[in-house]
């Protein structure tokens, strides 16, 4: 480990693997558990959330000590409550990393962090996808070949209804012609955030090696930088109200 450790919070909604036995086959310790392998494999200190917790496992406490937080949500975005995504925000907006991974594209948080309704095209078909490089000097293309394969995955298709990417790392194609902007970073106040598409309940995903890899070198990216941090709410002064300017 060449890296300070950073403290990752993994937030899993967490009720597939309570009622859906495939999910459990697939991920018996919860997506958060196949999540956290890799990155305390990296030396990061790793701590899981789920929805069904007090404060969905989020109180102030574990937000201020987190440098990134992952977010998986699909099929109870609105059970979320807002004064927690309101939390969340400021911290991203203060400096903590934010990494939406898969069906959070339509969470609350990242929906309040784009602005737009994050809609697009699906279909779960089990087709293949194909992850394409298109920014192979980003740190979170790290490492990577110009493009890998998973065997297995939910199809997204393009119109996705985002602001333009402030950098775009990777683009998905899928055996069955879709297209899909599928790494997509942001900067928000102090915060950075990456979307990530892959990453479906029922396939294997996350165990993949260079999936593992790309969300180790997100989580990097995504920590917080050592400049100055600006708070949530609080606006710069005018340039001429600020002594020493003329």
């Amino acid at each position: 480990m060449t890296h300070t450790p950073l403290h990752v919070t993994i937030w899993n909604e967490g009720r597939h693997e309570k009622t859906n036995p495939r999910v459990r086959q697939v991920y018996p310790d919860g997506l958060h558990g196949a999540l956290g392998e890799g990155l305390k494999a990296a030396g990061h200190i790793v701590s899981t959330a789920c929805l069904d917790e007090p404060e969905h496992g989020l109180p102030e406490d574990v937000l201020n000590s987190t440098d990134v937080l992952l977010w998986w949500g699909h099929k109870a975005h609105d059970a979320v409550s807002d004064h927690i995504v309101d939390r969340v925000q400021r911290r991203v907006l203060d400096g903590m990393g934010f990494i939406a991974l898969h069906s959070a594209h339509f969470s609350k948080i990242f929906r309040r962090l784009m602005g737009t309704s994050c809609d697009l095209t699906w279909r779960e078909a089990g087709e293949t996808e194909r992850i394409w490089v298109v920014m192979p000097s980003h740190p979170i293309a790290r490492g990577l070949d110009a493009w890998f394969e998973i065997p297995h995955e939910e199809t997204y298709g393009e119109y996705f209804d985002i602001p333009a990417p402030d950098e775009l790392v990777f683009v998905s194609w899928f055996s069955g012609g879709e297209v899909f902007r599928s790494g997509c970073c942001y900067y928000r106040g102090s915060g950075k955030i990456f979307f990530f598409r892959p990453g479906h309940e029922t396939y294997p995903t996350f165990y993949q090696a260079q999936v593992q890899r790309i969300i180790g070198n997100a989580v990097l990216w995504a920590a917080p930088s050592h400049g100055p941090r600006i708070a949530f709410g609080h606006r710069p002064k005018p340039l001429e109200d600020v002594e020493g300017i003329i």
